[in-house]
């Protein structure tokens, strides 16, 4: 079983780079990335599935992981889906699922991770929204029954802390990198104000000594630079019988 993603997560968009899409990604894995979401769903999947290979050789450098959006893992083991749908999620090692509000959290199932947007107002998806804020992450990490990805809108150090702050155990960032002059520079970036912000919340919140494996506190666990982060997160999973349909991702 693979670890849940944490700290900086990049989310692919290959209509916003400046130059090939894999050059971007080798770029934020050079600023200590381990962890890529691979989207391009409009790809052939033959092509994808190319693109896909491209990835995982960068990614297998910094022992990093890539999750590919949509239930086709692409001969891999990580996929990340919508809230739409499927259900249940398809058996493989990872599952992340995007959720918007406490009902589409409250049907995750064997999912491990979730996705939870828009925190902020963001330049990919105009009005789309309303943005969450930290409040707003923060009351949806309490209800999450796992540990949670922010996303939508994050750009700055300052929102990556507010978000740390709140609970999130990671943020996916697609525009900040993928948009970046210099993707290394960015991802190092935010990825430094991660630590940092979570470090600085350990200390402020130590766990207590009688926390046990499926705790759900909100401290984010603190990626060490170079690492395979792929410690578990702490966080337990529900297991209700049923399922329903979500919506949009």
């Amino acid at each position: 079983m693979q670890g849940c993603p944490s700290g900086v997560v990049l989310l692919s968009d290959r209509r916003l780079v400046r130059g090939a899409l894999v050059d971007v990604v080798a770029g934020a894995v050079g600023g200590g990335v381990r962890w890529v979401v691979l989207r391009e769903k409009d790809l052939p999947r033959a092509e994808r599935l190319a693109l896909a290979v491209d990835l995982r050789a960068i990614l297998a450098e910094a022992n990093g992981t890539l999750i590919v959006a949509g239930p086709d893992p692409l001969d891999g083991d990580a996929v990340h889906l919508p809230a739409a749908g499927p259900y249940p999620p398809p058996a493989v090692g990872l599952v992340g699922r995007s959720c918007h509000d406490t009902a589409e959290l409250a049907r995750l199932t064997t999912e491990h991770y979730a996705t939870v947007s828009p925190v902020y107002e963001t330049k990919t998806k105009p009005g789309y929204g309303p943005a969450l804020r930290a409040a707003g992450l923060a009351a949806l990490v309490k209800a999450s029954p796992v540990s949670v990805l922010a996303l939508g809108g994050i750009e700055t150090p300052g929102q990556v802390r507010a978000c740390v702050e709140a609970g999130a155990q990671g943020v996916a960032v697609l525009g900040a990198i993928m948009r970046a002059q210099n993707p290394t520079e960015t991802a190092t970036t935010l990825g430094r104000a991660f630590q940092e912000a979570a470090t600085c919340l350990t200390r402020t919140h130590p766990a207590p000594s009688d926390e046990g494996p499926h705790a759900t506190g909100l401290r984010p666990t603190v990626p060490t630079e170079g690492s395979s982060l792929t410690a578990r997160s702490g966080h337990g999973r529900p297991q209700p019988s049923t399922a329903t349909t979500g919506e949009h991702q």
